[in-house]
Formats: structure tokens, C-alpha cells, sequence
């Protein structure tokens, strides 16, 4: 039983549109000093999001305000920025469907599953417009990359605002993201949202995805997220409206709400990434550690009693190691964290694996 319980935890705790043609976009070296043979030479780019999302449970379709600003830290001028459209990967004929039908060693829980979806079971981020500084750019759609000419360069040291419009549909979970998995999570959000690629003395990292790892862009993150007042959510960051919103966030009693749907605020600093999921099934529970953040627990109730007394068992001990892990290896820097059952499996995001 210990052995399990520690294995669940470690495992929760890593989980933590134009044209469409499929050409992959390489990065660009640039000549600087490594940031590892010389700190003095260190520089980070750093990113705002504000955005306002509307989903709608039955189609799981969804669309997205972004308000993004991004300050150049660099000593380059850059005349392009790149956009990750993730959930572009979860179509067939896509570079990961592709991939994964012709390698000698692909991930089995792909397959060929990709090259089976219908429309309604795709996914796609598709941008309808955008625009730098109120100014609007041109920009093509490449697979999972969106290529932005600026209207103006960025120069070091300049801050710049673009605001985009853009629509989305969940694809059928096959790999980490997507809607009703094989637990029947609704709602399991990762690389959700058109994601600014990162920037770096290797030049950009606008990398197709094809399900392994990626690069992102530290900063802040403040979302509002309307969906079906049934549903519970959990996600990276804190909970702006907990006595407005209820679902076991509140702390003094909630007035009913008039309407279909809630809208959840959540802000997040100085994170490289923004996840959440969703459930009307949830069960929400919390643990305090003691000096340290708030844990929330978010797991289905039509789990097996067995599993759910798993869940329970489990809280306590996050809460012992979260202290060994902030003793031993480093103070944990925010207020909250989640484990929250979702996905295909362990992943790192920022405060809600």
C-alpha cells in the first residue's frame, strides 16, 4: 500500500488557422555565448497572457480572447514571432500522425488512433485574427506553428501587445491533452491555447509537436474560463472569485447563480504555462501543509470506493512529502498545488499537474 501511494503521488506530482500546409519550422541559431559558460550574458524573454475563454461542453468547442505582452530581452531585433497551435497535432495527416504510423518505435497509446478521428473528434486551434500594437499582422498556419510577420520589429528591451482572436475544439484524448479519457475525465487541458514559442541564445524554439517535450516563455497568466456551472475545475493558479464560483474553493456561503455557466478568474505568476481540467464528477478535496501551500485533490466520484479510499490516503502523504521536498531539495514558491486526475498520465505543469 505504501509503495503504491508513493507511486501515485510521484506520478501526480510530474503531471503537474489560415493555411495548413505541414512543413516543419527549424530554429534559427544565433551566435551568443552559451547563459552556461558565462551568467553575465544570462537574458530570459518574459510574456503576459490575459485571456478570456467560452467553452461549450457539448460541442467542446471553444473561443478565446488573448491580450499577450512580450518584452524582448534579447540583444536581437526580431522581425517574426512563432505561435505553438498544439491541438493542430490531433488531426490526420498531421506531422504526429504521421510520425507515429511510419516510425519503427511509436508511442502505443497513439498508434494509429489519429488517422482515425472524424471532424467532431479532431482537434484544431484556429486564429482569427491578430494584430501587434492594435496594428494587424500578417500570419501563416504551418501544422502545430503559427508564423507571425510583425508590423514592426521588436527591438531589445521593447515590450510589444498583441491581441488575437481564435476558435478551438478538444480533440478525443489520445496524448496528454484532450476530452474524455479512458477514466472519463470531460475535460483534461494541456496545450490548449495558442502558446508564444520561446526565444533563446539557440534562436527560436518553434518546434512541430509531435507529443514529446516543449519550451515556454516564463510569465503571467490571467484567465477567465466560462463553462457549464456543473462542472469543477482545477487548474494552474489561484482562484480570483472561490466565494462566487463555490465547487469546494469557497470559504463563506455562495449565492446561487443565475444562468448556465460560471466564470472562473484565475491568475498565475511566473509560470512557464497555463493547465486546468474539468469534471461535473470532481470530487474536490484540500490539505494544508503546514507552512507551505494549499493542496487541492481533484478525482472523480464514479471511481471505485476502493480508489476513491485510495485518493484519501494518498492526501496525507502529498502533504509529507511536499515538506521533504521543500526541507531537502527547495522551498516550493507558490500558494497552491494540485493533483488532479486527468490526461493519459504524469505530466509537469505549473501549480496543477
Amino acid at each position: 500500500m505504501k509503495r503504491f501511494l508513493f507511486s501515485l503521488f510521484c506520478i501526480s506530482l510530474f503531471v503537474s488557422c489560415n493555411s495548413t500546409k505541414e512543413t516543419p519550422v527549424l530554429n534559427t541559431p544565433k551566435p551568443h555565448t552559451s547563459p552556461y559558460n558565462s551568467t553575465s550574458n544570462y537574458w530570459q524573454q518574459h510574456v503576459n497572457y490575459k485571456m478570456e475563454i467560452d467553452m461549450d461542453v457539448n460541442t467542446y468547442q471553444y473561443k478565446g480572447k488573448q491580450t499577450l505582452v512580450y518584452t524582448n530581452n534579447s540583444p536581437d531585433v526580431l522581425n517574426n514571432v512563432f505561435y505553438h497551435l498544439y491541438f493542430n497535432a490531433f488531426q490526420p495527416g498531421s506531422e504526429m500522425d504521421v510520425r507515429s504510423l511510419t516510425i519503427a518505435d511509436p508511442d502505443p497509446r497513439v498508434g494509429d488512433r489519429i488517422s482515425k478521428l472524424q471532424p467532431n473528434e479532431i482537434g484544431y486551434i484556429k486564429v482569427n485574427s491578430l494584430k501587434q500594437n492594435g496594428v494587424a499582422v500578417n500570419y501563416e498556419t504551418v501544422g502545430t506553428v503559427l508564423e507571425v510577420d510583425l508590423a514592426t520589429p521588436i527591438k531589445p528591451g521593447d515590450s510589444v501587445t498583441f491581441t488575437m482572436d481564435f476558435d478551438g475544439q478538444v480533440p478525443l484524448q489520445i496524448r496528454r491533452s484532450g476530452r474524455n479519457n479512458e477514466e472519463g475525465v470531460a475535460l483534461s487541458m494541456t496545450q490548449w491555447y495558442p502558446k508564444l514559442a520561446e526565444y533563446d541564445f539557440e534562436g527560436w524554439h518553434a518546434d512541430p509537436y509531435i507529443g514529446r517535450e516543449f519550451h515556454g516563455v516564463w510569465g503571467d497568466f490571467d484567465v477567465k474560463l466560462t463553462i457549464d456551472k456543473n462542472y469543477t475545475v482545477g487548474g494552474t493558479g489561484y482562484l480570483q472569485n472561490p466565494n462566487e464560483i463555490g465547487h469546494g474553493y469557497e470559504t463563506t456561503e455562495v449565492k446561487p447563480v443565475k444562468g448556465d455557466k460560471l466564470t472562473w478568474h484565475f491568475k498565475a505568476p511566473n509560470v512557464h504555462d497555463f493547465t486546468w481540467a474539468a469534471d461535473p464528477d470532481y470530487i474536490h478535496d484540500t490539505a494544508q501543509v503546514p507552512n507551505g501551500p494549499l493542496l487541492h485533490f481533484f478525482y472523480k466520484n464514479t471511481l471505485s470506493n476502493e480508489t476513491k479510499d485510495l485518493w484519501k490516503k494518498m492526501q496525507p502523504k502529498a502533504v509529507e512529502l511536499m515538506q521533504y521536498f521543500s526541507e531537502h531539495i527547495g522551498t516550493y514558491p507558490y500558494k497552491q498545488y494540485s493533483i488532479i486526475q486527468g490526461g493519459d498520465g504524469g505530466m509537469e505543469y505549473a501549480c496543477a499537474p
